[in-house]
């Protein structure tokens, strides 16, 4: 909060509007903007409304929200992924008040069928850590979710595909953990995956 970032700026729409025109004015790609449903007391449907509105006015190519409000004082960064309530349909409300602005929604979803319910409701969905958890978890996204039929690689074969960037990393000076600890969870579920962790 002092320094002014993170889901405390939800308290400052204007200044998130300016920053997002100031960050297009400079930039070829497109500026996204991530927030929850509210902060604090300030939960109410049309704060979030008038949030959204300003930055799409603003030129934000697209809105991912957390359908979970941020307590900016007294919850641990864990207690803030549980106690909040998750409110779905109120990401749901917003995509319907702008249809034309594309809207992902975020928090608590850790299943593929979960994804295909939100993606009824609006237009992408982010994952956050079920698939840093069980990262194999999105090997059958495209099939499952957009009808790609394209053979899925064995998990074997993606860490394959993996060391060679793991060796050019490591001889730029780079430390192993920083790259092994995003594939510990690659054969969660699978037979032998705690023996790989």
């Amino acid at each position: 909060q002092a320094g002014r970032f993170g889901a405390g700026l939800m308290a400052e729409p204007a200044l998130v509007a300016d920053c997002v025109a100031a960050m297009r004015a400079v930039v070829k790609v497109p500026v996204t903007v991530k927030c929850r449903i509210g902060i604090d007391a300030r939960d109410s449907y049309g704060e979030l409304r008038d949030f959204t509105r300003q930055v799409r006015d603003a030129g934000a190519a697209a809105l991912i929200v957390h359908a979970r409000k941020a307590w900016l004082n007294g919850l641990s960064p864990k207690e803030h992924r549980e106690i909040p309530p998750l409110s779905y349909p109120t990401v749901y409300r917003l995509k319907r008040d702008f249809p034309e602005l594309p809207i992902a929604i975020n928090g608590g979803i850790s299943t593929l069928e979960a994804c295909r319910t939100h993606l009824a409701e609006v237009d992408g969905v982010m994952l956050g850590r079920a698939a840093y958890h069980e990262p194999w978890l999105l090997a059958d996204v495209d099939r499952e979710l957009f009808g790609d039929d394209h053979p899925v690689p064995t998990r074997h074969a993606v860490l394959d595909a993996f060391l060679p960037y793991v060796e050019q990393q490591l001889a730029a000076g780079r430390r192993l953990n920083s790259m092994s600890r995003h594939v510990l969870g690659l054969f969660h579920g699978a037979p032998g995956g705690r023996r790989f962790r």
